[in-house]
Order: structure tokens, then C-alpha cells, then sequence
């Protein structure tokens, strides 16, 4: 019997996990900052620890960016917080400028990402977040697609000598079954290998999404490989190349618009070494017609088991047609 996300374990909630983390990396490293624009939490955490090293700019995210930049010029590594849609949307000018633009080492702490604040309508959906900070040259890019991994996810961004942009969720989210994985920075995560199909996801929702699509199309009789791109600047190409070569297609799953996010980024990869066709499964449409959660809103919108399965099954049934025909 195929195990469903509603019957899998939750994971640590991922604004304590990275909170944890923080304070342990403060504690070790006198140069983290703590920068907070009201998001709540922060006050009460690292404030306490820490009080000489934490500031609250309000909600005032340009300035956010720029006083951040300002302090890592002089030597400090400033981690700042903001939602994901705040961070790239209202600051994006000086995420580019400020800190990109002369290579600081400033941590974007990007919460509320994709539709995990959905509940609170539009002004909080971050659904371009990827598409920018992609664009943006030498910012490292992280999506942890489970929560045991933001521990570690932080701690190698730490270790960077320029900016990073850590996209985080707002609530725990089920995790896959199995250990804590082992998480390394730039590199694709095989969680189940298979022959027939690979499903690229990125994010923990998507993530899910694909495992619980993969053990649909088992009773199938397709075999399925599941891999995470949880990094995706610096990109592991010989990582995404070696999980896609040989497969009838390849499925890419996401918390994201279609246009510039882990889809296109697989697009860019595979399309031009492999001759293999690629769908993608993203949010499309106009969310917020009305209030919901986050997996209804991510189903509402094209994002969920059913259309993996339906995705997959296309590619391979226009793989089977093209074969008959140069028979």
C-alpha cells in the first residue's frame, strides 16, 4: 500500500531548526550578525543569547539589505531575516547592488517560501523568489527539502565566502521516510533509484510529492527515479546529467513558477547535453482566488502526486509513440 504524506512523520519545524543552528553558529563565531525586520521569533532566541549582536531594522527591507551589506564590508557575516517574497521582490536592487554586486558575505534567511504562507493571500506568496535569486551571479542557492537537513545546510553556507540564499518554509513539513540524509552543498540527493523516468524535485512539499508519485507508478510497472535538487546555484550537473541519461524523460517538481526556477535549471542542463524531453510541475495559474493551506493551494495550482503521475505517464507514452513510428 502506497504510504500518503498525511501518514508520513513531520520533521522539525524549519524556522526552530534554523534558529538552533544560528545560535550554535554564534556562538562558535563572533562575527554573526543578526539581522531581523520584525518576522517574530528572533527577539525571543538569538536576542537573549545575544543582545550586542542583534538588530531589528523593522519592516524595512531595502535597508535590510544595505545595512547588512554594510556590516559585512566590515568584517562581520550578517544573517538576515525576511519572508522569501520580501526578500527578492521589495529588495531586490539592493540584494544585487549591495550585496551580490561586491560579493558579501551576507545569509539571506528567506522564510515563507513558495506557498507555505498561503494562508495569508498574495502579498505573502513568494512563487519568483528562485527566478531572481538564480539570476543574481555568485549567490549560492539552497531549497533543503527536509528539515533535518537545515542544520547542516546552514552550516555550509556559513562556511562560504560570499552571499547565500537559504529559501525555508513557514510550518514542519513531512519528512521522507529514512535517516537524516547527509547533506552536502552543490549536490543532487538520489532517494530512489529507477530506470524507466526521473522525478527532479526541489523543496520538501514537491519532494513528497515525487516519492509518493514514484510508488504510484511502481504498481504501474514504471520505475521511477526520485532525485533532489536542493542546491541550485552551484548546480551539480554531473549530479543531474548521470540521474537523467538513458530515462524516457524527466519530470522536474517544484514550490515555484515555471519560469526561472529548478525547472529551468534542469532545462538548462539537460536540454542541451541529453536528448531527453523534460516536464515540469509547477504552481501555474493565479493562486489566491481564496484562503487555504499550503498543500491545497499547491494542488489547486498543478502541484501534487496526481500530476506527477499524469506528467510522468505522458513523457512516456510520447516516448513509445516516437519509437513506433521510427520502427
Amino acid at each position: 500500500m502506497t504510504q500518503t504524506i498525511a501518514e508520513v512523520e513531520l520533521g522539525p519545524d524549519p524556522r526552530t531548526a534554523y534558529r538552533d543552528t544560528l545560535i550554535e553558529l554564534a556562538a562558535a563565531d563572533p562575527r554573526v550578525i543578526c539581522l531581523d525586520s520584525d518576522t517574530g521569533g528572533l527577539e525571543n532566541t538569538f536576542a537573549e543569547r545575544f543582545p550586542d549582536r542583534y538588530i531589528n531594522v523593522g519592516i524595512a527591507e531595502a535597508n535590510l539589505m544595505t545595512v547588512a551589506a554594510g556590516l559585512a564590508r566590515r568584517g562581520f557575516i550578517p544573517y538576515v531575516h525576511t519572508m522569501a517574497t520580501f526578500a527578492t521582490m521589495r529588495a531586490a536592487e539592493f540584494l544585487k547592488v549591495d550585496v551580490v554586486g561586491n560579493r558579501l558575505p551576507v545569509r539571506v534567511i528567506a522564510t515563507h517560501g513558495g506557498l507555505s504562507a498561503a494562508h495569508f493571500g498574495t502579498t505573502h506568496f513568494a512563487l519568483e523568489d528562485l527566478a531572481v535569486a538564480r539570476a543574481l551571479a555568485d549567490l549560492a542557492v539552497v531549497v533543503p527539502g527536509d528539515g533535518r537537513q537545515i542544520g547542516a545546510a546552514t552550516r555550509q553556507l556559513h562556511e562560504l565566502p560570499g552571499p547565500a540564499y537559504l529559501r525555508l518554509g513557514r510550518s514542519a513539513t513531512p519528512v521522507p521516510p529514512g535517516s537524516a540524509p547527509d547533506f552536502r552543498l552543490g549536490r543532487a540527493r538520489t532517494l530512489r533509484e529507477g530506470t524507466d523516468v526521473t522525478l527532479v524535485a526541489t523543496g520538501a512539499m514537491p519532494l513528497l510529492f515525487a516519492l509518493e508519485a514514484a510508488s504510484l507508478l511502481a504498481g504501474d510497472g514504471i520505475d521511477a527515479e526520485v532525485l533532489e535538487l536542493h542546491t541550485l546555484h552551484p548546480l551539480d550537473r554531473d549530479g543531474l546529467l548521470a540521474g537523467c541519461r538513458g530515462r524516457a524523460g524527466v519530470v522536474t517538481v517544484e514550490e515555484h513558477r515555471p519560469q526561472g526556477g529548478a525547472g529551468d535549471a534542469v532545462a538548462e542542463v539537460v536540454s542541451a547535453e541529453l536528448a531527453v524531453p523534460i516536464r515540469r510541475v509547477a504552481v501555474r495559474g493565479r493562486p489566491g482566488a481564496r484562503v487555504a493551506g499550503q498543500r491545497d493551494a499547491l494542488e489547486a495550482h498543478g502541484v501534487s502526486t496526481g500530476a506527477v503521475v499524469e506528467a510522468a505517464g505522458r513523457l512516456l507514452a510520447h516516448t513509445q509513440n516516437i519509437d513506433q513510428k521510427t520502427r
